[in-house]
Order: structure tokens, then C-alpha cells, then sequence
């Protein structure tokens, strides 16, 4: 299992801040994708009142409670006029816990799983873990970092399933509803099982946003409450299922984590009805990017794709270093930003790409343009 290097820029950037002399530059930590909100007022409130009324808060059922399942599958009738059925959604330990149950609810050792590089390392490192075979579909900015049928086409012999991430990280992209319909469909019709990573639902800027659960009975959604919902920590997630792994991803739960966290099922329940501070949040992501996107050809990034989503910026860094951890750890030392090199997104070009997180407050967002222009 390699490391998740994005975690050891964080534990290089903390050490530097607490050994930093006074008067030193802030470290502005632009290297991990965490909002900088916390939980919604409406989830804190309902969290007191959970501590307050003595009830135990002990195990629940494997999948979640049904009043949260209930939640999420309304959830899908107002986002996406999505009839769901409670009964096919999984409450997960975030949705990370939920990568490994629907890798095994769905494959079985041996099998191949396509996705496009640049991509979220986890996926890689537990499917290799688990066994399965990651196929790498090298994608740039002309096809949006997305991949398409025709790359799926030309894999011989055919994945056994499609990871996809729409809105993605590292890069921000977005498939356009009928793009995502056409892959959803593709996949069903061949066999190939979708796994559908949402994750950043909720955190777009103009691009139609769609879910593969409108186009495909067979796919299977993961999404989470972390990033629109702002609740990181309180690790807490969900899977829509084809109802045919319903069954067999509740029993790998049970023994894998037993049940979701309790107190957090009821933070997330009333997170729903948090609609105006979320949507504040998501404001100031929108002009975060708006910054980033006017000041970073100044600081010499001319050529990147415009993030439809989520809050990252993946940027060619070849002007400026042969190597992008070189650069980060320049950007580090000489400008105190914390920015994660693309080696963990993409073995084979990750050297020349690097990630900004813009979760930062708006004057970070201001000080580190800035201060990239001055290292131009």
C-alpha cells in the first residue's frame, strides 16, 4: 500500500507551522480537500440535543437508520426527480468506508476496474488491496480528464467495471448529463458494473449536474456528507445500490464497521435542513475559484482546464520545476503554501501536475496568489 501523500504534505506543513519563528509567514494550506466550515448551526443543534435527551447513542442498524435512509432517498427526488427506495441505500463510515464494500459487494478478486487518470489514489490503492486490477485510462484536458466509450471500447478484454468521479478530484471536471448518460448506459448494457463517485455534488459552477442512478438500474452511487454538507470529521457517507447488492453489502458492513456512527447519522439527518448556510458556503468556493482563475496566468499557469466542481485546481507545473514535488516543496519553503504534487494522482504524469485546494478562507486565497506571482 503506498502512501496517500497528500497526508504527508499536511503532517510536513503542520510540523513547519509549529516550529515557525514569530513573524513568520502564515503556511497557507491549500494541499487537502477539507472545507474551511464546520458543521452546519441546524446539525450542531440537533447534536446537543441528542447529548442532552441521555439516550444511549449505541449501535444502529448495519446500513443506518431508517430515518436518515428515508432523508437521503427524498434527498434524490429533490436534487434529481429520482424515486428511490430507502431500502437501497447504505449509510457508510464516510465514503471511504464505503469504497471497499462496494468493491467487494460487486467484483471479485482478479477482476478489472477502468478509470481515468488523473484520479482519487484510494480508489487504486484499496481495489489493488482487495485484489482487483485498476486499468488506468490516461485522459487530458481534451477530454475534460473524463473518460469516454471510446476508451472503454478499445480495452481488450473488457473492465469488468467503470470507476467515475464527476465532479472529480484532483482536477474539478464534470461529464455533461448526456455524457454521464451515455457511459451509464454503455456499462449496463455490456456488463460492466459503474461505480459512481458524487461525492462533490452540491459544489458546481454551471455545468448540469446529474446523477448515473437517473440512467443506470446496475450503477452503484457513493456519495458523502463531507464536502457540500461540510462534515469531514463526523465520517459519514452513503451508497445507492442496485437492489441485487443490497444484502450482500449489509452483511459486509456489519462485520466490517458494524454500524455507522450514531451521533453522526442524526447531524447529517438535520444537515439536509441547512440549505442557506450550505449554499453560503458554496458562495465562497464560487469566489475563490473566480480569484484563481483571474490571478493564476499572471503567476505564470496560463494553460489548465476551469474546474466545473468540487474546489481544486490541477496545474501543469513544467514552467517552473521539472518535478512537482521539487515545485511543492519550493512553493513550501519559499512561499509557505501547502500544495500536493500529482504523483498522487497519476503514476505516469503525476511529475508534471500539482493540486491547490481553494477551502481556504478568501484572504489566503488573495495572499497566495500574490505570492506565487512573486515566485514567477
Amino acid at each position: 500500500m503506498p502512501p496517500f501523500r497528500v497526508m504527508d504534505v499536511i503532517t510536513t506543513a503542520n510540523q513547519r507551522a509549529q516550529s515557525a519563528p514569530p513573524g513568520a509567514p502564515k503556511i497557507l494550506r491549500m494541499e487537502v480537500g477539507q472545507p474551511g466550515t464546520g458543521l452546519p448551526e441546524g446539525a450542531k443543534r440537533a447534536v446537543a440535543n441528542a447529548l442532552q435527551s441521555g439516550d444511549a447513542l449505541g449501535y444502529t442498524e448495519g446500513l443506518g437508520r431508517g430515518y436518515l435512509r428515508e432523508r437521503i432517498a427524498q434527498h434524490y427526488q429533490d436534487w434529481y426527480r429520482l424515486t428511490v427506495d430507502p431500502n437501497r441505500i447504505a449509510v457508510t463510515f464516510g465514503a471511504s468506508g464505503a469504497f471497499p464494500l462496494a468493491f467487494l459487494a460487486a467484483f471479485n478478486p482478479g477482476d478489472r476496474i477502468a478509470l481515468a487518470a488523473p484520479y482519487y489514489p484510494p480508489y487504486v490503492n484499496i481495489a489493488t488491496a482487495l485484489g482487483l486490477h485498476p486499468v488506468i485510462l490516461p485522459c487530458g484536458i481534451e477530454t475534460g480528464f473524463q473518460p469516454t466509450i471510446a476508451m472503454l471500447e478499445a480495452l481488450d478484454p473488457t473492465p469488468d467495471g467503470l470507476i467515475i468521479a464527476s465532479p472529480a478530484n484532483p482536477t474539478g471536471s464534470m461529464l455533461h448529463p448526456d455524457e454521464l448518460a451515455a457511459l451509464a448506459r454503455y456499462c449496463h448494457e455490456k456488463g460492466i458494473r459503474l461505480i459512481s463517485d458524487e461525492i462533490y455534488h452540491g459544489l458546481t459552477y454551471g455545468k448540469p449536474i446529474a446523477s448515473a442512478a437517473q440512467f443506470s438500474e446496475s450503477a452503484i452511487v457513493i456519495n458523502s456528507f463531507s464536502k457540500y454538507f461540510s462534515m469531514t470529521g463526523w465520517r459519514i457517507g452513503w451508497m445507492l445500490l442496485p437492489e441485487e447488492l443490497v444484502r450482500v453489502t449489509e452483511r459486509l458492513a456489519q462485520n466490517f464497521f458494524i454500524s455507522p456512527p450514531h451521533l453522526s447519522q442524526i447531524a447529517a439527518t438535520a444537515a439536509f435542513d441547512c440549505h442557506e448556510e450550505l449554499q453560503a458556503n458554496r458562495a465562497t468556493y464560487v469566489s475563490a475559484r473566480a480569484m484563481l482563475l483571474t490571478g493564476l496566468p499572471n503567476a505564470g499557469f496560463a494553460t489548465f482546464s476551469p474546474p466545473d466542481g468540487a474546489f481544486y485546481m490541477y496545474l501543469n507545473s513544467t514552467a517552473h520545476a521539472p518535478d512537482s514535488a521539487a515545485f511543492c516543496s519550493r512553493l513550501l519553503d519559499e512561499a509557505s503554501i501547502a500544495a500536493t504534487p500529482g504523483y498522487d494522482f497519476d503514476s505516469g504524469r503525476g511529475q508534471d501536475f500539482f493540486r491547490l485546494s481553494y477551502c481556504a478562507p478568501l484572504d489566503d486565497i488573495e495572499d497566495a496568489i500574490a505570492r506565487l506571482c512573486r515566485m514567477r
